[in-house]
């Protein structure tokens, strides 16, 4: 099943964002809903936030591997940094069950989005079934430990890497619309920029209207 891992480390498949579309349907996306209904009513955030990670964002019980002599990260346990990172909502966290034995609904990628010296990782986590994503992190090595440098708790969202940038996609819906039918989405995409990630620009792709392009609108 694609978007699960095991409970130890390893990397998850990486996830074309056609895929992602694909798989929202009326039922996901109601309990993604409901997953970021609970967020707001247990203090989770509920919401994007980018930039540096602030003096308690580090999953402190996570040391960074070792990297290896060409600087690539060795591979680590998504379940447990995700668990063990105080950013991380707590509706994210009692949602992060196993799906079959002991895989979990976890994408996860590495490469360079930050210049480190280790390479990055982003982690989406997904709902059991039709891998909507309730949330997106990206952690950085910092100090010998994987930092949360950031977050994206607006389900149905997914990031990934792309030419060294961050890629966020979110699902659009205007007023009126079922639940089983986004008017479009949203694809944004973040530059890491003075010790935090900076928007550059976005695309609003609209499905109803998808003739002649998308629209793009400057970051800043």
């Amino acid at each position: 099943m694609r978007g699960l891992t095991g409970r130890g480390p390893g990397p998850g498949p990486n996830r074309a964002r056609d895929t992602y579309q694909a798989a929202i349907t009326a039922m996901t996306v109601l309990a993604a809903l409901a997953l970021s209904a609970s967020a707001c009513g247990t203090g989770g955030t509920g919401a994007r936030d980018e930039g540096p990670a602030h003096a308690g964002s580090v999953a402190g019980s996570v040391p960074a591997p070792s990297p290896d002599p060409t600087g690539r990260a060795q591979r680590v346990d998504p379940v447990r940094l995700i668990k063990d990172d105080p950013r991380v909502s707590a509706a994210v966290k009692r949602g992060l069950k196993p799906c079959v034995a002991d895989e979990y609904p976890v994408d996860v990628s590495y490469g360079d989005l930050t210049s480190g010296s280790a390479e990055d990782i982003v982690i989406n986590v997904l709902t059991c079934g039709d891998a909507v994503g309730v949330g997106a992190y990206v952690y950085r090595e910092q100090g010998g430990r994987y930092e949360n440098v950031f977050k994206a708790e607006e389900p149905p969202v997914y990031a990934e890497i792309d030419r060294g940038d961050l890629v966020v996609t979110k699902q659009v819906y205007a007023r009126g619309d079922p639940v089983s039918s986004p008017s479009g989405e949203d694809v944004i995409t973040y530059r890491w920029s003075a010790d935090r990630f900076v928007r550059e620009f976005s695309t609003r792709n609209e499905y109803s209207k998808n003739v002649g392009g998308a629209a793009v609108t400057p970051g800043h």
